[in-house]
This record gives C-alpha cells, structure tokens and sequence, in this order.
C-alpha cells in the first residue's frame, strides 16, 4: 500500500472514466419513444469514441416504474421496455469488445410492492419472508410506529390492511425497505449480485447504501433546525432510520463475494449531512467498498474556489481510500445550468469538462455533458417524476435532467422515432450529437480532446493532487505521478482576472476558453490551460 492508502498497482478503476447512462433517455431502438438495452448497443461506438472507459447503466430491471426503475419488481430480469435478457448480454459483449468496462446498479435498500418478496411478506406474519421487510405495529392511537419521514415527503411508513401493520419506506410508498438485519435477505442480495457477475458485469454502483439498515429499536429522529427546509424529511437529523453500524459487515460480505470475481468494482451513492464521515467508514481499508461518490458537487448551487478545493481535501483527510467525483447525474439539476450564472454557455461547459477530468479520482460523466447540455425545461403537464410532482413548484424535480438525449439536430424528434417519455427541450436541438461532430470547435470535440489528454498523461489519472495557494476566483492544482507533474489552472469567476503563475510551466498541453500560452497574464471568463512544469 502507498501512503495515500491505495494500492501502489493502480486497478482498472482507478482514475477510470465512467459515461453514465440512463435507459429511459439514451436511445430508442423500436419506435415507442422509450430508450432501451438495443438503443445503448446501437450506440457504444459513439461512447467508446469519446475516449472513456466503461459505462455505467441506470437500472433496467423489472419495475412498475412508480421511481422509473428505482423500485424493483424482480432484481433478476429485464424490463420489457427495455428489453431481455438476451438484449443484455449483447449490451455487455459490444461493450467489452470496444474495451468498455460495465457497471450496472444494484438496489439493496428498497424494492418494489409488486416485488414477489413483498407480496409474500405481506400476506402473513408468520411465512417465509415475513420479516424480509420493515414492518411495525401502530402506536395505541394507530399513528406511525415513529417519527421518520420519507425523502419525497410524508411519512416513511404506510399501512398495510392486509398485514395490519405499517411497512418502512424511506422513499416512495411504493419503495418498501427490505430488512437488512434479516440473514436471509442479505443471503438473497448476495445471489442477485452473483447472478449479475455470472453475466459478467464488471461492477456495481450501490444505490442509497446509507440507507441500507436502519435502528431496530424505531427510535424517534431528533428535530434539526434547517432554514431552508422544504420537506418534512429535511427536518429531522437522520439518525435512526439509516446509517445502522452494520451496514459495514454486510459490504464486508458484497466485497468478499466480488473479490471471487477477480477485478471487479463497487461504488456507493451516499447523500446526507454525515456523508463524507459513511464514504470514509464504506471505503476503508480492502474489505469494503472501492470507492464512493455524494452531492456534494452535485447539491452546491454556487462554483467557488472553497467548494471545490475543500471537497477533495475534506476526503483526503477523512478517508484513506480512493475518491469519485461527478459535477451531474440523474438526480439533480445538470451543472452547466446549476452554476453557470452570468458565464458564456459553451464555453464554461467545456470548463467544466475540463475541471472534472483534472481531478484525482474516478470520474462519472452523465450522458450529455460532453455535449454541454442545460437542464430542459419540462412542463407541469408532462412531469412525470413523483418527487416533482409532490413538491410543485418549490423543487423542480429530476425530470429536466432526464429528457432524451439528442442525437439529431434535423427534424422535430431528436433522432428519437416518435414522441418520447419526456419532452425534448427546444434548446437542446442545436447541441445535438451530428451538429457538434461536424464541429472541431464543439463541446464535444474538446471533451474528447481533454479524455485523450488524460489518457495520455498518467499523472492526470492516477497521480497526487496538490493545490497552489493563488489569489480566489482562480483554482490551481498540481497532478503528480513519478517524474510528471501537470499544471491545472482554471479561472472560477465571471469576469476576466489577472493572473501570474507561482511555478514555471514547460509546455502548453491544452488551453481552455481561448487560452493560448501558459505564460499569458489575464485568464478570462471560463478560461485555463494545462501544462506540463
């Protein structure tokens, strides 16, 4: 082990590069305006083109799509609208013959109440699968057993007639927490995991693993005074309905089953206030979790020098371990609209693009971004996700991140064949994927400049992160790895700054937002380089 707590051998993971796809959105390969397993196929060689290294695969099991694949009917099968099985393997071999590595989610918090597990956990108390779940009698007067909340807002528990008690869900109702405390469940998650790495997955990204396990006591979460609150969930201090000590042991178990599998990867999505102290906790030393990724990028709605800097080195000095990094996802606003502000559009994209790939860590791109797309304004009578609609029009929801991909500026569908899930924005069309490859000067192009850089620069994927003490807005980093050491300037602010370099670049790698020398002394709005010193 090196000193930074990472194997001195870097695994394929490692500084790796992940395109995130999400199912519904990416492309539709028969005509029912709903992206599928054959549209992501069709599409690989575009994604291999960009210069990344594996993709990441929102989920695409059987669901009733109440949380559009977040809420599993059958952890083992495909959709129809995605697809088969069949359909899948294919996926994964096109994938691995153009070198692309493939990480699909897994949901172990919570399933669906169409699941088969909740069904029988349902109808009686004393079967098989009664404790497979969250369950708990009313308190005297028939209120909730407790206080929790759910994050869509409302109660965490739901009645169940049929049962005569309430059923835990820390999201939708929907969404039934499965009991993680209960051997047999756990035992079942780890077949569904073997199930995935017999196909030949390469990975898996862990859906909500701080809400793995809750306080079997059901105790009360205390008040917590939050100013901006607009859920009743942002209320309380999330102590007792996730975050339980022994979510440890079962990753402990996960891990030893995938370390079977040879080189395989595991990263967990935590969110909360204790997030960056659980990412440390999931991710230390070999018999956990590899890495893990939060909000934190993708919940600030301001870029600043602080933001940015105080998140790599808060890691580095809580977690002994390797860290994920992602500026936009499925879930939240996409980052070209949550912090552009006053900023030139395309080029603080390609900004954007640029900062993200000079961190150190392994890095998530959501499908989209390497075309600078904003968030789509999508309509109230065309929101489709639960979390929108609840909370209208205080939160906008994730439906805007999550329209179809553009891949035709021509016509009114987006390369889509016929009316889509979700609406496409008018804005997207000319960032289409066919306008910007006749383009050398597009978003695109330059992110494919910039995944070539990486690839070609060691220091840029797995080397030593160390920022240079400059005058704020600007952000400068040096990425060390033996003999190379890179320099990584980025003009943060929305105006034009002056700007001397403490260290003498040698040669001039790439330029950002018409940045022409290493040496020059103004850097403008969006603008950087990278050089070799």
């Amino acid at each position: 082990m090196s000193n930074d707590g990472v194997s001195s051998v870097s695994e394929w993971w490692q500084g790796a590069v992940i395109y995130q796809i999400y199912p519904r959105s990416f492309c539709d390969s028969n005509g029912d305006g709903v992206g599928d397993l054959n549209g992501i196929t069709s599409k690989l060689d575009y994604v291999a083109s960009l210069g990344v290294d594996g993709i990441w695969v929102s989920p695409f099991f059987k669901s009733p799509m109440h949380d559009f694949g977040y809420d599993v009917a059958d952890f083992r099968d495909v959709d129809p609208v995605f697809g088969t099985l069949e359909d899948f393997d294919r996926l994964l071999a096109k994938a691995h013959s153009l070198g692309l590595k493939v990480v699909i989610d897994q949901v172990y918090s919570h399933a669906s109440m169409d699941c088969e597990w909740f069904q029988e956990s349902k109808k009686d108390k004393n079967g098989d699968k009664a404790d497979w779940f969250v369950w708990a009698d009313a308190k005297p007067d028939g209120s909730p057993p407790n206080n929790w909340q759910s994050v869509f807002a409302g109660p965490a528990w739901t009645w169940s007639a049929a049962r005569k008690q309430y059923y835990l869900h820390n999201f939708l109702s929907e969404q039934p927490d499965l009991n993680l405390h209960n051997p047999a469940v756990q035992e079942e998650l780890l077949s569904v995991a073997r199930f995935w790495l017999d196909r030949g997955v390469d990975g898996f990204r862990l859906d909500a693993t701080n809400f793995y396990m809750h306080d079997p006591e059901l105790r009360d979460n205390p008040p917590y005074k939050n100013g901006n609150a607009v859920r009743p969930f942002d209320m309380q201090d999330q102590i007792y309905n996730q975050s339980h000590p022994d979510i440890e042991k079962f990753l402990t178990r996960l891990r030893t089953l995938m370390d079977g599998y040879g080189a395989k990867f595991t990263v967990a999505e935590v969110g909360g206030r204790r997030s960056l102290e659980e990412m440390a906790a999931y991710t230390k030393g070999n018999q956990l979790l590899h890495t893990a990724y939060s909000f934190i990028f993708l919940e600030e709605e301001e870029l600043t020098v602080p933001g940015i800097r105080g998140a790599i080195e808060d890691w580095d000095r809580a977690a002994d371990s390797w860290p994920s990094w992602t500026f936009s996802n499925h879930d939240r606003r996409r980052v070209v609209s949550r912090w552009k502000r006053s900023r030139p559009a395309e080029a603080f994209a390609k900004a954007m693009n640029a900062l993200l790939l000079s961190l150190k860590g392994t890095i998530f791109i959501y499908q989209g971004e390497e075309l600078g797309l904003p968030q789509a304004d999508v309509p109230y009578d065309r929101l489709v996700d639960p979390e929108a609609i609840k909370n209208w029009p205080e939160t906008l929801g994730r439906d805007g991140c999550r329209t179809p991909m553009p891949w035709s500026c021509e016509g009114a569908g987006g390369g889509w064949p016929a009316e889509t899930w979700l609406p496409f924005d008018a804005a997207h069309f000319p960032l289409a994927v066919n306008a910007q490859e006749e383009d050398p000067a597009s978003t695109l192009a330059f992110t494919r400049d910039l995944l070539a850089l990486r690839k070609a620069h060691p220091a840029l994927v797995t080397g030593e992160i160390n920022f240079l003490d400059v005058p704020e807005p600007v952000i400068a980093f040096t990425r060390t790895l033996g003999n190379e050491t890179l320099l990584c300037v980025f003009n943060l602010g929305e105006e034009q700054v002056a700007w001397t370099c403490p260290i003498t670049p040698q040669k001039f790698l790439l330029g950002i937002g018409g940045v022409e020398s290493a040496h020059q002394n103004r850097l403008p709005v969006c603008g950087g380089f990278i050089a070799s010193v």
